[in-house]
């Protein structure tokens, strides 16, 4: 099968287009997707540079960790889905990873395409919206009339984050580049604020929570904007205890975890118009290169996605 392999850790370079790569065998409990689309995550990156080694994945690898496409191969146990349906899912690298013409996906971390939406689209939703989903309501426990920041807020994740805070009736605080103001007022943010121009701890103050999705300094000054007893989420990098104890918040780096029921809702919510995808650039999976050096600065609109049918 045609796919993308990293036989190294380093820079874009490593990542080499094949058209021979072994085609993966489903377990009981999975099911074979050939693959449509393929969305590209930060993640993926950080992996190509070393963050794999954490996780014990040794190269050669393929990357890619969220796919749309239809089912060609189940599993002896697998209950809710039938070879050709259109699912979407998350996939690990730890066994095949979504740049591929052919990827694996445990039952539990696939759900149906919603159908008022095509397999690009789809392929920007598993990964950014679960992450949103479970940063907000299940960790911060984000409520309505509460007051939530979203750093990153233009981004694959903080896009989703937004609407969904939103959709609640939290007020939401975001934080992007003034090239996607309207962009991300257009999402729902209540307040809109340009990091290049101003600092976010002297415009905000007392809210219940912060989602981090950048990280460094960002996650740092983010401290100073919550009330006693607020809860911080980032997805980049474990935040200071310390730090945390110092302001009597709670703090954490969320670990993203399968719920079936959770992207049906998902995909309910796409179907009803009430939370949308959205997709900057597509891209052939040969261009993958691009894809990676594109992101690079962090500041897309929505997400990057790789065509790979």
């Amino acid at each position: 099968m045609k796919a993308v392999m990293m036989n190294e850790y380093g820079d874009a370079n490593v990542l080499q287009y094949t058209l021979d790569a072994p085609r993966p065998e489903p377990q009981s409990d999975e099911i074979l997707i050939k693959v449509r689309a393929a969305g590209f995550n930060q993640l993926d990156a950080k992996i190509r540079e070393g963050l794999g080694k954490m996780f014990g994945l040794q190269p050669p690898l393929i990357l890619g960790v969220e796919i749309a496409g239809t089912v060609e191969q189940i599993g002896a146990d697998v209950k809710n889905f039938k070879i050709g349906d259109e699912v979407f899912a998350g996939v690990s690298p730890m066994s095949n990873g979504g740049y591929a013409e052919y990827a694996l996906a445990k039952e539990s971390d696939a759900g149906m395409k919603p159908a008022n939406t095509d397999f690009e689209t789809a392929a920007a939703i598993p990964v950014g919206a679960l992450t949103s989903w479970q940063a907000l309501f299940e960790l911060a426990q984000l409520e309505r009339g509460q007051k939530v920041l979203i750093h990153g807020a233009s981004g694959g994740v903080g896009s989703f984050a937004v609407q969904m805070a939103k959709r609640i009736g939290a007020y939401v605080y975001a934080t992007a580049s003034g090239a996607n103001e309207k962009f991300v007022r257009n999402l729902g943010a209540d307040e809109f604020i340009n990091y290049k121009q101003g600092k976010f701890e002297e415009l905000v103050k007392d809210v219940d929570a912060v989602f981090d999705t950048v990280g460094g300094d960002t996650l740092e000054r983010s401290f100073q904007v919550l009330k006693k007893g607020g809860f911080l989420v980032t997805t980049v990098q474990p935040p200071p205890e310390d730090t945390a104890q110092k302001f009597g918040v709670k703090a954490v780096m969320m670990q993203l975890h399968s719920s079936a029921e959770q992207l049906r809702e998902i995909t309910h919510m796409i179907e009803r118009g009430e939370l949308k995808a959205f997709v900057e650039t597509v891209l052939p999976l040969a261009e993958i290169k691009k894809a990676h050096e594109f992101a690079k600065d962090g500041h897309t609109r929505g997400k990057i996605v790789l065509r790979v049918d």
